[in-house]
């Protein structure tokens, strides 16, 4: 790969992410799991309607059901009775009669169109209809949006808030669901401390580790928190022993740099494997892929926003891969540039920025406060990334760029 990039040894970002997805199998037990539950998780087995929807014909306003042919004459209708939603009309609309119905109430034997109630006169039991009226007018049909045996959702879906209506409007109340994966989580480092806790000469807090369990939270997984590890070779192996023992994903930030105490990839080399180590991406450069005792194993940076945008760019597609979907690549815009961005040949740069639209619909874009690798702000600030093409050089203001949209897990 080092041909591709202006510094060898570095792996395009979509061959790293494309490597990893290949390396990658997914859970395969299954569970039983309540609808009102599965928002989020992956269907083991497709899902087939039981119901024709809507179950009957029904009306799609509040009216009078007639039978069509009856208005030629242009005489009142014998009003007979009333239908409304989930008490049906049991009768039988006959030539000259219509029933009072409701929004959603069954359509009556016999009748076979629907007058909203503005186009209707009454005088005690006589209706006089009026206006335009079309044979088979707001009538919602039996099975038109989903007929009985229909497959609703397909293996490997991913169940989501509107699935879920479809399926409970079907009358499907449990769904079989893959089971969770298991992710172990830690950050590595002397100088890091847990948030509420006093610092000393020299400490930071640990945002990593608290930004990835709130991420990861969002992503439906079970998390083992293995918490703060000290820069002690020793007790990061015993770590990574029980993670790769207990979990189906191990996420680690920071250790897997060139500094003397980076022991965490020197474990991994010891007792696993490395599939690639440094990546064509800014920020990002130091993460690693591999496998430690056979479970997939990903190293974040420990620079703040180099660990969230590896965890954004290549950690969340492995863990879609591992619940048993798919990914699907983030959609990217075009937007003006209203600011110049320097950069260097050599890398894709996710540089963090907020975009709008002006009053035209244009897309304009714009870089949010120092783009360094350590300052959380402007990625606290930003709507998007700006994608910068890994062979481009500087770009001017006024040039049209691919912006990348935050969405979750880092959107609220």
């Amino acid at each position: 790969m080092s041909d591709c990039c202006s510094q060898p040894g570095l792996m395009p970002v979509e061959v790293a992410r494309a490597t990893l997805l290949e390396d990658l199998t997914p859970v395969t037990r299954q569970e039983p799991l309540a609808l009102i539950h599965a928002c989020g998780r992956v269907l083991s087995e497709a899902v087939n309607s039981p119901e024709n929807l809507p179950p009957c014909d029904n009306s799609a306003m509040d009216g009078y059901a007639l039978r069509f042919a009856d208005l030629a004459s242009g005489e009142p209708l014998e009003l007979i009775g009333h239908s409304f939603a989930g008490k049906p009309f049991d009768g039988q609309v006959n030539p000259g009669t219509c029933v009072r119905i409701m929004t959603g109430a069954a359509l009556p034997a016999g009748a076979d169109t629907v007058v909203m109630q503005e186009q209707v006169t009454t005088r005690g039991e006589r209706v006089s209809i009026g206006g335009d009226v079309r044979p088979g007018d707001h009538i919602r049909r039996c099975g038109e949006d989903v007929r009985a045996g229909e497959e609703l959702l397909a293996r490997g879906a991913r169940i989501s808030v509107a699935h879920i209506a479809l399926l409970a409007a079907a009358g499907i109340g449990e769904v079989s669901v893959l089971r969770q994966p298991v992710v172990a989580l830690f950050s590595t480092g002397d100088e890091l401390r847990q948030a509420g806790e006093p610092l000393g000469n020299g400490d930071i807090y640990d945002s990593n580790r608290s930004a990835l369990l709130a991420a990861l939270a969002k992503l439906d997984v079970q998390v083992i928190d293995l918490g703060i590890l000290p820069d002690d070779k020793r007790v990061i192996r015993d770590n990574l022993t029980r993670a790769a023992r207990e979990a189906d994903a191990i996420i680690t930030s920071g250790g897997v740099s060139v500094g003397d105490a980076d022991y965490t990839r020197e474990v991994l080399e010891e007792m696993g494997q490395i599939g690639f180590w440094k990546v064509a991406m800014k920020p990002g450069k130091p993460f690693a892929y591999g496998r430690l005792q056979g479970t997939p194993f990903f190293g974040l940076p420990g620079n703040p926003v180099s660990a969230l945008i590896t965890f954004q760019q290549l950690v969340v597609p492995a863990l879609r891969l591992l619940q048993g979907g798919q990914w699907s690549a983030p959609i990217r815009l075009r937007a003006e540039l209203r600011q110049p961005l320097k950069k260097k040949p050599g890398r894709t740069d996710f540089q963090r920025g907020s975009y709008r639209s002006d009053e035209a619909g244009n897309l304009l874009v714009e870089p949010v406060g120092s783009q360094g690798s350590h300052i959380l702000s402007g990625l606290a600030g930003a709507n998007c990334l700006i994608v910068l093409p890994r062979e481009g050089g500087n770009v001017d203001a006024g040039e049209m760029v691919s912006i990348e949209p935050l969405a979750s897990p880092f959107a609220p």
